[in-house]
C-alpha cells in the first residue's frame, strides 16, 4: 500500500515551480509511488481532542505552465497519514506557532512531521544562531533602541532585521553616524515593543551568502551563494541576488559540524544554514530553499537525499 503524506504550505498556485523546493520534493515523493495531500493554514483544526486538516488530493508535473492538480478536498484524520512536510513560509507569528499544536498531535500519534513541531516553535531562524557562539559575528538582540545604537557605534558598519522576516524583506544596512539610525531603529522595534537584531557587517556579502542544506545532519556537498546585485547589499533571491553554486569550504563543513548534533537531537530533517564569509548568520527551519538552482548546477537529486532520510526514519 502506498505512503501518504500531506504537505502545509503556501497556497500553491503562487509559487514559482522552476525555483520551489517544496515542489522539488512533491515531485520526488510522486516519483517513489507516495499519495499526495495538500492542505493550507486555514484547513488545520483540532476535533475533541484530534488533529483534522481538510485535504485535496494532489498531483505534480515539472512543467511551469501546467504543474499540477487537485482533487476536491475533504476532511481527514491526520493521525491516519505516514508524513506531513511542514512548509508554510514565514512569518512565524502565533498562527503559524498554532498550526505547530496541531502538527505536534499528529507527532504524538507517530506521524513523521519534517521539521519537528516543537522545533518549529522553538528555533527562531534569527535566534538560534545564538546558540553558537563561536560560529558568528557580533550579534545584538534587543528592543532597546539605545542598546542597539550603542552596538552599532562599537562596531561602526552594521545589517539591521527583525526576528520575523524572509526573503530580505526589511533588512537595513546602517553605520555609526547614519542619520536614518532612528527611524530605522523606531520602526524595526516598534518604538522599543519589538526585538531587533543587530550584527556586525560581514564584507564577505560580497562574494554571497551561502546557503547550505543540510539533511538529518550531513550537508550537502554544494552550497548556493547568493551574490548581491547591482547597489544592493543583500544577497537573497528574493531580493535580486544572483544564485551561483560553490563547494562547501573547511570552514562550512566546520560550522556544520558545530550545529548537526543539535539539528539531529531536536527532529530537525531539513535545515539551510546561513553563512556569510566565515560566520553562520541564520539558520533556516520553516521552509529552507535552494534545492532546485543546486540540482540543476550539479546535476544532483537534494530531494532524493532527504526522501531517503525520510523513508529510513519510517522504516
Amino acid at each position: 500500500m502506498a505512503r501518504t503524506l500531506a504537505v502545509l504550505m503556501d497556497a500553491i498556485a503562487a509559487i514559482h515551480i522552476k525555483k520551489d523546493s517544496t515542489f522539488a520534493m512533491l515531485l520526488e515523493a510522486q516519483r517513489r509511488g507516495w499519495r499526495l495531500l495538500y492542505m493550507t493554514q486555514g484547513d488545520l483544526a483540532i476535533r475533541d481532542g484530534a488533529p483534522w486538516a481538510r485535504l485535496a488530493a494532489l498531483q505534480v508535473r515539472d512543467d511551469p505552465h501546467d504543474g499540477y492538480s487537485l482533487g476536491t478536498s475533504a476532511w481527514a484524520d491526520l493521525r491516519t497519514l505516514d508524513l506531513v512536510l511542514a512548509r508554510k513560509d514565514p512569518p512565524v507569528d502565533a498562527q503559524f506557532l498554532y498550526d505547530t499544536l496541531v502538527l505536534q498531535l499528529a507527532h504524538d500519534a507517530s506521524v513523521l512531521v519534517a521539521n519537528h513541531p516543537q522545533a518549529l516553535r522553538d528555533a527562531n531562524e534569527k535566534l538560534f544562531t545564538l546558540r553558537f557562539p563561536q560560529c558568528i559575528a557580533p550579534t545584538l538582540v534587543a528592543r532597546e533602541v539605545s542598546e542597539i545604537r550603542r552596538f552599532v557605534a562599537e562596531h561602526d558598519k552594521v545589517v539591521l532585521k527583525p526576528l520575523d522576516g524572509m526573503g530580505g524583506r526589511s533588512i537595513f544596512r546602517s553605520h555609526h553616524g547614519d542619520p536614518n539610525l532612528n527611524v530605522i531603529l523606531e520602526t524595526l522595534t516598534m518604538n522599543g515593543q519589538a526585538f531587533a537584531v543587530a550584527q556586525k557587517f560581514i564584507p564577505e556579502i560580497s562574494a554571497g551568502d551561502k546557503r547550505i542544506l543540510v539533511i538529518d545532519g550531513e550537508p550537502v556537498e554544494y552550497a548556493l551563494a547568493r551574490i548581491p546585485q547591482g547597489d544592493d547589499f543583500r544577497g537573497n533571491l528574493a531580493a535580486g541576488g544572483k544564485g551561483v553554486g560553490v563547494p562547501l569550504s573547511e570552514r562550512d563543513r566546520w560550522i556544520v559540524a558545530e550545529v548537526a548534533p543539535e539539528l539531529r537531537r531536536r527532529g530537525m530533517l531539513f535545515v539551510g544554514l546561513d553563512v556569510i564569509g566565515d560566520w553562520l548568520t541564520e539558520v533556516n527551519v520553516t521552509s529552507p530553499t535552494c534545492i532546485r538552482e543546486l540540482d540543476a548546477q550539479f546535476g544532483l537529486n537534494i530531494a532524493g537525499r532527504l526522501f531517503d532520510c525520510l523513508e529510513g526514519k519510517l522504516a
